[in-house]
């Protein structure tokens, strides 16, 4: 199997997010996942998950969390650093790794809302390593529509006793804690019905299903999670009961930049594997990239990156002001996810037959990208949130 990192061609327009130390972060971030993740892409694959200690190895050199203050174990630094996290994880042609969602939805749920206590005893643990984390929101038959979950925690005592179900969450095989969206009341608003509640996963009643037989993205760990009378703590409640759905809204705009953002990278790697693979390979006696056909698509796809790419980044300008609308996230969400799309459907028509080969790069690329028009609200949603602004 071809893996490996490749850098992405320059922009047309130069890029000015990111400084001195921002690039020193940016060639660690790349050499771990040259060193430790890049060799064992294929072994990750057919085990449908990371091995546990890939976390541990992260956590050693600061790679998680990095956005949480010092005092929890972060690094204190802005979201520019996840950023490169992500663009790194792209360029590699990784798809198995979760640290974002741990890092930058769970760990921000909890450093947003959570009490001193629960920041003291879970952001220091996921900063090292030593706790993997999972957000248990989508539920079988619910889909986008959060307000129709099921999975309830009604209150006995000093203690939730949890019922239901999840489906697709990412680190959930591997995950020793999870921030489950439960249903808590029964207001004729739903909205108003929903919780966040912490739930390690040695509670007695919490099962985990199988890794999911996927299309693509295989060595990303992604289950089933089943709650059977599982009683946690009432102190285990995250922020207040009743303002779940607030919180999840609240995030959703940041998990949404985080789809476009590796989706924006992907788009460049796959790009970038293929202007390579058309100076390499001949028809008819000379390169293939030497065809005004392929010179000419070439041209139109770099266009079409560089485009979303300067969207992109002004996003990402926007977000580290908290100026960044729920609409403009949408917006970046849907629009790139769907040029990676076409992107690499045209970049794999360029390969032809080999195209086609799983040992190919693009063909990885081609299957794993999927996903991204669907999770973190489906493009369609995106679209509908972006209406309702007109």
């Amino acid at each position: 199997m071809q893996t490996g990192a490749i850098r992405p061609i320059p922009n047309m327009l130069e890029r000015n997010l990111f400084n001195q130390e921002h690039e020193a972060f940016r060639e660690t971030v790349r050499k771990f996942y040259e060193k430790e993740v890049v060799p064992n892409i294929e072994k990750y694959e057919k085990q449908q998950h990371v091995d546990r200690d890939l976390w541990n190895k992260a956590g050693d050199l600061g790679l998680l969390c990095t956005t949480m203050p010092e005092q929890y174990g972060g690094s204190g630094v802005d979201r520019l650093y996840s950023m490169i996290l992500i663009e790194e994880q792209a360029y590699a042609m990784d798809s198995s790794t979760g640290f974002s969602l741990h890092s930058d939805i769970v760990a921000n749920y909890i450093n947003n809302f959570g009490n001193e206590q629960q920041k003291q005893k879970w952001l220091p643990q996921m900063a090292s390593g030593e706790v993997v984390t999972a957000i248990a929101m989508t539920e079988p038959g619910t889909g986008s529509d959060l307000q129709a979950v099921r999975t309830t925690a009604v209150l006995d005592g000093d203690e939730y006793i949890i019922n239901g179900s999840k489906i697709f969450i990412t680190n959930g095989y591997l995950c020793d804690m999870a921030i489950v969206v439960c249903k808590t009341g029964n207001t004729e608003k739903g909205s108003a019905n929903l919780s966040l509640i912490i739930v390690e996963a040695d509670r007695v009643g919490f099962s985990k299903g199988k890794p999911l037989n996927k299309i693509g993205m295989k060595g990303q760990d992604t289950c089933e999670l089943f709650f059977a009378d599982v009683r946690v703590p009432k102190e285990n409640l995250l922020g207040m009961e009743g303002l779940g759905f607030m919180m999840l809204m609240k995030e959703l705009a940041w998990e949404r930049m985080l789809v476009a953002i590796i989706c924006q990278a992907g788009a460049e790697a796959a790009f970038a594997h293929t202007v390579r693979y058309t100076k390499d390979r001949k028809a008819f006696g000379k390169p293939i990239g030497t065809f005004q056909n392929t010179r000419f698509k070439l041209a139109e796809l770099r266009t079409e990156i560089d485009f979303c790419r300067t969207y992109l980044d002004r996003c990402m300008q926007l977000q580290l002001e908290e100026r960044l609308g729920i609409d403009a996230a949408a917006a970046a969400k849907y629009k790139i996810s769907d040029m990676f799309s076409k992107v690499v459907d045209d970049c794999l028509q360029l390969h032809g037959g080999y195209g086609y080969m799983l040992e190919y790069p693009i063909a990885r690329a081609y299957i794993d990208n999927r996903a991204n028009r669907i999770y973190a609200g489906t493009n369609e949603i995106m679209k509908e949130l972006i209406s309702r602004t007109l």
